[in-house]
């Protein structure tokens, strides 16, 4: 099978997977549930005057909210693409494209990322993985990639636990941090570096900040587990029960996220990593974040239309709103330093 074909089913495998299997973390959560707001019955603002506005990147987001990357390189996935971007470009908030290697290897299906045409004024990420770095690509493939969706900034996607599941996984990683270094330098938009869902922790934080990052998505455990995707595409037993024996690994969002504020306090933080509501999303800025990823919940709404993902997002919206005028935080920056959030576990 050639690089082109392999690129293909993989796309396809995942997408499937995600679409009719249960894929979730069991033995992990996000670790949220451990955090409560403690309620302020005079909360003192108007509800329908909360901004939640923020600032990520240098574009102004109506809402602290991104589409985080799920698909692309693959027929159905252009229709996908198109209704994330069209809710996107409504509501005023970021997305990330798929990883755009299949473009890379295979330009004729470019096509499935670029939703330009649909979202001109957005926050858009294009998307490599970062081990790629090792095989062959560099700063000319990281600018194709941002050229190619006229993308804002580029993320780079560390996923060492999904590469081991997988049976063409890339595992070489070697080294790895001071190419990450050499993109940062010389890209001509930032980099943000994120994790698939097992997290990033206060030491990798450090060195990414360090060496230049724009930004980090932390993509803790506690939601979609790659390694159950992985256990789902594996014809391998051996493979197939490692995966099983991992499915505890990882770092739960809400650990993840205030590690990687330890290690990088300077820098934009990402939340992502089983979101499901605006509560959710919440609790995440008052522990650090200052934007939430979120990908699952969107990706069936965006197989029916864009209307379906506004919908979804929309209510997460208004669930971070109430939650918001609930605690007297009339914008992001006061949920951010809301003394009203304690840990009830742990």
């Amino acid at each position: 099978m050639s690089q082109i074909e392999s690129n293909s089913k993989r796309k396809l495998d995942h997408l499937r997977i995600n679409l009719t299997e249960n894929v979730q973390f069991e033995a992990v959560s996000t670790g949220l549930e451990d955090y409560r707001f403690v309620h302020q019955a005079l909360p003192e603002v108007n509800a329908g005057k909360i901004d939640l506005s923020v600032t990520l990147l240098g574009k102004r987001l109506q809402a602290p909210l991104l589409l985080s990357p799920m698909t692309g390189g693959i027929k159905q996935a252009q229709r996908i693409n198109h209704n994330l971007a069209q809710a996107a470009q409504t509501l005023g908030i970021a997305m990330g494209v798929g990883s755009q290697r299949a473009a890379i290897d295979n330009p004729m299906v470019a096509n499935t990322f670029q939703v330009r045409d649909t979202a001109p004024d957005i926050l858009l990420f294009a998307n490599l993985g970062a081990v790629q770095l090792n095989y062959g690509y560099g700063i000319e493939e990281c600018r194709r990639a941002v050229e190619m969706i006229e993308a804002d900034a580029l993320m780079l996607h560390l996923n060492p636990l999904q590469e081991a599941l997988q049976p063409e996984g890339q595992t070489n990683f070697s080294g790895l941090l001071r190419k990450i270094e050499k993109v940062c330098k010389k890209l001509q938009v930032p980099v943000v570096v994120k994790e698939v869902g097992w997290g990033i922790s206060e030491t990798v934080a450090r060195k990414l900040s360090e060496v230049g990052v724009a930004g980090l998505d932390v993509a803790g455990a506690g939601g979609t587990s790659w390694g159950e995707v992985e256990r789902h595409r594996s014809r391998d037993g051996n493979r197939h029960n490692i995966a099983i024996s991992l499915g505890s690994w990882g770092i739960p969002t809400a650990e993840s996220l205030q590690m990687a504020r330890r290690g990088a306090p300077g820098i934009p933080l990402i939340a992502s990593g089983g979101l499901r509501t605006g509560l959710d999303v919440a609790k995440t800025i008052a522990l650090g974040a200052d934007a939430a990823g979120i990908a699952a919940p969107l990706l069936r709404a965006a197989d029916v239309s864009a209307q379906a993902v506004i919908a979804s997002i929309t209510e997460i919206i208004e669930g971070l709103r109430i939650a918001m005028f609930c605690i007297g935080a009339a914008s992001i920056l006061e949920l951010k330093n809301s003394p009203f959030l304690e840990r009830v576990k742990g």
